[in-house]
């Protein structure tokens, strides 16, 4: 695409008002969403006016308000089915959605295809090469100011980056001040005290981040709304991604679906990797296995309710549909009873020495071995809903 750079940008502030907030759960806040790219997505969308209302059959609590787009977002893309566990280290990425399958797109392909909407997605060669991204690349700074003025000022469409603060995870550009020095927007460690050097907010609670390039590995742009293919297709697609995402056994240094609970059980039995007077080792464990209880309590809990959303539409799928669906829940029911045995849910000095004690993880092993055959046999009803 041609994209015209211009040295002066006018005017030198536009932000587009009123984006909802994207960031990690708040009490008081709509039900937690703490993966940054279908929330970035599902942020988007709304400002643009677009919602998929599955229809869920439960809330947390009163002040809880359920993301439906959230869900259908996670159910399309594979995200809500998700599990990796890097082979070869303790890994705080595991959970990144640029690593869950061979082409690093293709759960971003996935997602926009079930919207309706066209892309562009690219990335800084170096992040690029990291994450075995074989999609364009680019590197000019000037380019990236470019595009997103033209999506900001020219179509009033916020655009998705990846960093800018903190991690490599997506966050929401909502607009830009001083002629593009400055990015505003929303991003899920803007508050978080390892981060915020040289962040600032604005009233409206978007940050402000000066010299963001350097943070900045990369960015999609919203492209044309397109025709969405039938929902009947879109969830059958869907389905099936679900079932290849839990059976396939590695992505990479990765081990994937299924496999990744063994990994993920046999890592919290080796004792050795729980030095009890090394305070920063243990952070690392207890945040590495933190990350993998919620990622499968908050993943399969939404998958639960894009489930119950297909067979509404699909009732010749239902009954299998809703005993997958059961399935799912009980896993983020059993995820909790993981969290409680060192303490609670988060990130913590106190749960990292309880996740130290030997037979804390020795508890935690056999729910974690249920949560997988609970994962299989949601597969196998999956794959009879399907046939």
């Amino acid at each position: 695409m041609a994209i015209r750079i211009q040295s002066t940008i006018e005017p030198a502030r536009v932000v587009l008002a009123g984006v909802p907030r994207a960031g990690f759960y708040r009490p008081g806040d709509r039900c937690p969403e703490d993966f940054p790219f279908p929330s970035t997505l599902r942020v988007c969308l709304e400002h643009l006016g677009v919602n998929f209302g599955c229809q869920h059959a439960t809330v947390l609590h009163t002040a809880c308000q359920l993301g439906c787009t959230y869900a259908y977002i996670l159910g399309t893309s594979g995200l809500a089915y998700r599990l990796l566990w890097n082979s070869t280290k303790w890994d705080l990425g595991n959970s990144d959605i640029i690593a869950m399958a061979e082409d690093p797109a293709e759960p971003f392909r996935r997602a926009f295809e079930a919207v309706g909407y066209g892309y562009e997605l690219f990335l800084k060669s170096e992040h690029a090469d990291r994450v075995a991204f074989s999609g364009e690349r680019r590197d000019d700074e000037e380019y990236y100011r470019a595009r997103i003025v033209q999506s900001i000022r020219d179509q009033g469409r916020p655009v998705i980056a990846f960093g800018v603060i903190g991690p490599p995870e997506c966050c929401v550009v909502t607009g830009y001040d001083e002629g593009g020095d400055v990015l505003v927007g929303w991003n899920y460690f803007q508050e978080a005290a390892a981060f915020t050097a040289g962040v600032e907010l604005e009233s409206s609670g978007y940050f402000r981040k000066r010299d963001w390039f350097k943070d900045a590995l990369g960015l999609i742009v919203i492209g044309e709304e397109r025709e969405m293919p039938p929902l009947g297709e879109v969830f059958r697609k869907a389905l099936k991604w679900a079932l290849e995402v839990v059976r396939t056994p590695r992505i990479r240094d990765h081990h994937a679906g299924l496999v990744a609970y063994e990994a993920w059980a046999a890592a919290l039995l080796r004792d050795d990797e729980f030095p009890v007077d090394d305070i920063s080792t243990l952070r690392e464990r207890q945040g590495v296995h933190n990350d993998a209880v919620g990622t499968v309590a908050e993943g399969r809990w939404y998958g639960a309710q894009f489930l119950k959303a297909v067979a509404g539409h699909e009732p010749a799928m239902a009954r299998d549909l809703l005993a997958a669906a059961a399935c799912y829940e009980a896993e983020h029911d059993l995820m909790w009873r993981v969290w409680g045995l060192e303490g609670g849910n988060g990130w913590s000095d106190e749960y990292a020495r309880k996740l130290s004690e030997p037979e804390v993880r020795r508890q935690s092993v056999p729910i974690i071995l249920q949560v997988r055959a609970r994962d299989a046999e949601a597969a196998e009803h999956l794959e009879h809903a399907l046939a």
